[in-house]
């Protein structure tokens, strides 16, 4: 599982009269992330969603989706498939509105939660996603080199995504480990085709 990341810019938990809790936020399309800064030798390394990138699983309803706190599985808050998480897919963000119903307010985890946001703790959202394999989806990403006019990183434009889950997370940032795991060799225009080809992708 791959693991993105989005600041906290727009997410927001409210309370209703019957004790339950809406928690809503958006994961930007078109927004670079920084994954990695290269370090001393290396190049800095960075992100980016194009739009409606998640659609395939989004688009099927019957396909669960989940909010988690951390990426833990064991710490749900909402899913698609109990009926507690709307999703729609826009051209700028991929928006979400989770309920939290007042049963699980008993839960530990869920308070442990709500303090840890109520406290300024919680950084943003993660996406938890898989990129479909090249058979299946061709081109689903590819690496750019950044305008040098703006820096010299790398450029992972991610154009198909499999989402399984959103967390709440303090922050939403890579570990160098999911980095590493994915080829970052550009991708080449070749003269006789015309076409993107990907030297070397990361693999599920």
């Amino acid at each position: 599982m791959m693991y993105g990341g989005a600041g906290i810019d727009g997410l927001e938990l409210r309370t209703a009269r019957d004790g339950s809790r809406r928690l809503s936020g958006s994961f930007p399309y078109g927004k670079r992330a920084v994954l990695s800064d290269g370090g001393k030798n290396g190049r800095p390394r960075k992100e980016q969603f194009a739009p409606k990138a998640f659609a395939y699983r989004v688009n099927k309803a019957d396909e669960d989706i989940h909010i988690l706190v951390g990426h833990d599985y064991d710490r749900p808050l909402a899913s698609r498939g109990a009926g507690t998480l709307d999703l729609k897919d826009t051209e700028d963000a991929l928006i979400f509105e989770a309920l939290i119903k007042p049963e699980m307010a008993e839960v530990s985890y869920v308070r442990d939660f709500f303090a840890a946001f109520s406290a300024g703790l919680i950084g943003g959202i993660s996406p938890g996603f898989r990129i479909p394999p090249e058979q299946t989806v061709p081109n689903a990403e590819r690496v750019d080199e950044e305008n040098p006019r703006e820096g010299r990183a790398l450029i992972r434009t991610v154009f198909a995504a499999l989402l399984y889950e959103i967390s709440m997370v303090t922050v939403p940032a890579y570990k160098e480990t999911e980095v590493e795991a994915r080829s970052w060799a550009p991708d080449l225009i070749l003269p006789e085709s015309g076409l993107h080809r990907t030297l070397n992708r990361w693999r599920a």
